[in-house]
């Protein structure tokens, strides 16, 4: 079993003024050759979006795209015609394939925008681009895993292009779960968004994370309240 450990207050962080960025992996400005990605997972972007701004049009090629909303509402414009707006209990995929422009907004002036946007390399190369946002409240489970990302269009949540699978966890403490991955060959991410967890009996707070591989299983034990994000992810690129 290997182990990377990332805490909250290593990640790369940039302050723009009306976005506030931290970037568990090189990303624009911050670059660290240790942290350029784990496995498939090239990027993984905690952004607070002020009120009334966002990012312009801009391209992506090649690149499975996964945005959560953790609080406040975003807007998203593509060139292939599509708008939408999304909040929390909500959640965005985009293959971006051959190439896609868009633009993502904080469409409410009065508060900001706390999202999750996480890049994950496709396992097919040039495809069609495409776009999908779907509810995932209905799948919400206390205590228990509940999936929102797979790589197979019937299964529970969003799909995409990659043999990877996301979980959240809602979980009170001392609530815990074995999980089993998914494929072998995988590995697993596990991102704090509130409280604190013990992962394999590591302790982690609010924001930490950590990587696990060469395994089959992990353990995950709430140290308090926590809510966290699991990946499931191939480790070869």
């Amino acid at each position: 079993m290997k182990t990377i450990m990332h805490s909250a207050n290593t990640r790369g962080h940039a302050d723009h003024g009306w976005l506030n960025a931290h970037h568990s992996f090189s990303f624009a400005g911050y670059y660290n050759p240790d942290r350029m990605n784990f496995g498939v997972l090239r990027v993984l972007n905690d952004d607070i979006v002020s009120g009334g701004m966002g990012f312009g049009m801009h391209p992506h090629d090649n690149m499975e795209i996964i945005t959560i909303p953790l609080r406040g509402d975003l807007e998203h414009k593509d060139s292939m015609g599509n708008v939408g707006r999304i909040k929390n209990g909500e959640i965005q995929v985009m293959s971006a394939g051959t190439g896609v422009f868009h633009s993502e907004y904080n469409p409410n002036k009065d508060q900001d925008t706390n999202l999750l946007q996480i890049w994950l390399f496709p396992n097919k190369r040039n495809v069609e681009p495409r776009y999908d946002e779907i509810s995932i409240a209905d799948y919400h489970k206390k205590n228990e895993l509940y999936q929102v990302v797979s790589p197979d269009p019937d299964d529970q949540g969003a799909w995409i292009h990659q043999d990877a699978w996301f979980f959240l966890g809602d979980f009170d403490k001392g609530a815990r779960t074995d999980y089993t991955l998914r494929k072998e060959g995988n590995g697993v991410y596990l991102f704090v968004l509130e409280g604190s967890v013990l992962v394999n009996g590591q302790s982690l707070e609010k924001r930490d994370a950590v990587g696990v591989s060469e395994t089959d299983t992990i353990a995950v034990e709430a140290a308090e309240d926590t809510r966290f994000l699991l990946m499931d992810v191939p480790m070869s690129t």
